[in-house]
């Protein structure tokens, strides 16, 4: 039962910049407080609605190395006028860079250039594991698991990377990226323009010969196909991975060790609509790219078959769905903050373990030396001091933990910087108004619980929402190629 508070929509937007493709899309997302009128508030995000989806339109390049950042600007500014977004309204959402677009020399450049273009709040992202799991959930992976009690893998097959995740009754518990796409050869004129170095490494490891300015020769590229379809069965634990395997990883030195095989498996991405089938696939070059052979390759793996296979929600749309829709959380309401300081954009996460939170000097200590990890050219930057925190932590733990934070962080104070603090336990609102009476004259801070982060996060928080109650939080890693 709701108190009755009503509910606050929030504006989001998804931009996904992708080897082959760039799309963007709004949608609503619903907050509401979902406790009884006899506990805390507790907010949440209870309904996702699309509102307008763009074209989907060929990510533009100056060169093989560098992204024309004017070109996907007018892009961006042409989709938001013909929405009748004003981009001051957008209050939370992502801007993604995927795939062989995230190498690109300039790919940092263009996705923070964007999201500042794009909205107050909005994070610029990228990186593996994130693109795997924002995948996952726009395909809808993730809600089929929970739905289901059981476990999906959601292969996003793109142009430039293959990006799996897998989700345990809704929960993320493995993902990984492979180079294998359907870009990674291209095709004009019957001939080949182009092979992708790795793609071409992997050909000469089952002794294919593909080079670029070779006849396009389909039996030749369908063998090539089945090649990179083994690195993904390879990846599901479907079969042995050969010394070859390790090279196909785009983060060479994270394997991939899935807790087991899943039950289902759902495939999205460019690729995906020729994995399960599609009236364009009587022409195989019709994109200028081996994406059509591949998909029939995925399609007519035996070992992949032994996987039920699920339809997704989404296929090509699936990354920018998940941007747009399911990368926002909703802080815990028992919340203290300084509304001046927000929104604050990119701020990497301090976190402590449970040894280091064992005792008030313990948690002192390790504030102080992981400080020193975050410091650029010798000088201190902005951090997110995150921890889990006590369930039910009496009066007096509540005051020794505000002033081992300010202690250890006193060099952070010095120099200027606000506080944010971070608990995973519900203890914000109490542990804010203790930090508050300690804090010398008004300095500003943040204290936001209900929300799990790691160390290599970095965390944006939004303007408040829900008559202030409730601040909108993106937790992501900023990982470029």
């Amino acid at each position: 039962m709701s108190r009755g508070l009503g509910k606050d929509v929030l504006l989001s937007v998804g931009i996904d910049i992708g080897t082959s493709t760039t799309q963007v899309i709004f949608s609503h997302l619903t907050i509401q407080d979902m406790s009884s009128g006899f506990s805390v508030p507790r907010f949440e995000i209870v309904d996702k609605q699309i509102v307008y989806k763009s074209g989907i339109h060929t990510t533009p390049l100056l060169s093989p190395t560098r992204i024309d950042m004017a070109a996907v600007r007018g892009i961006v500014a042409g989709e938001y006028a013909k929405a009748g977004v004003d981009r001051t309204t957008i209050g939370t959402g992502a801007v993604v860079i995927t795939g062989e677009t995230a190498r690109k020399e300039n790919a940092n450049e263009v996705v923070h250039y964007l999201s500042d273009f794009a909205g107050d709040f909005v994070v610029a992202a990228a990186g593996p594991e994130l693109e795997s799991l924002i995948a996952g959930r726009g395909a809808g992976a993730d809600t089929y698991a929970k739905e289901h009690s059981t476990t999906v893998a959601n292969y996003d097959v793109g142009g430039g990377t293959s990006n799996l995740a897998m989700f345990d009754r809704g929960r993320l518990v493995a993902a990984t990226c492979l180079d294998i796409g359907g870009r990674l050869i291209r095709v004009d004129g019957g001939q080949i323009t182009y092979v992708a170095p790795k793609i071409q490494e992997l050909a000469d490891s089952e002794g294919i010969r593909v080079r670029a300015g070779d006849r396009a020769d389909i039996p030749t590229l369908k063998r090539v196909c089945q090649a990179m379809t083994r690195m993904l069965e390879m990846s599901l634990g479907l079969t042995p991975k050969s010394a070859f395997f390790p090279r196909i990883r785009t983060e060479q030195d994270k394997d991939i060790v899935l807790p087991g095989v899943p039950a289902f498996i759902s495939f999205s991405g460019g690729v995906a609509d020729h994995i399960y089938g599609s009236p364009d696939d009587s022409d195989p070059f019709r994109y200028g790219d081996i994406g059509v052979l591949l998909g029939q390759a995925i399609r007519e793996s035996a070992a992949l078959k032994l996987i039920t296979r699920i339809t997704p929600n989404e296929t090509i749309r699936a990354t920018v769905v998940g941007a747009g829709t399911h990368i926002a959380e909703i802080s815990g309401s028992t919340i203290e903050y300084d509304e001046s300081l927000l929104p604050l954009k990119n701020v990497p996460i301090l976190k402590l373990n449970p040894a280091d939170e064992a005792s008030p000097t313990a948690m002192r200590q390790a504030i102080r030396e992981k400080l020193e990890w975050f410091r650029l050219d010798g000088e201190l930057q902005l951090v997110a001091i995150a921890f889990q925190g006590p369930r039910s932590p009496s009066f007096k733990q509540v005051g020794q933990l505000a002033q081992s934070i300010m202690e250890g962080a006193a060099e952070l104070l010095a120099e200027g910087f606000p506080l944010v603090v971070i608990s995973e336990n519900d203890l914000a609102k109490v542990l804010g108004q203790a930090i508050r009476a300690a804090l010398p004259g008004q300095r500003g801070f943040v204290c936001i619980d209900a929300v799990g982060v790691d160390s290599g996060d970095y965390v944006d928080i939004g303007t408040p929402t829900a008559k202030g109650r409730v601040l909108p939080v993106v937790v992501k890693t900023l990982l470029f190629r």
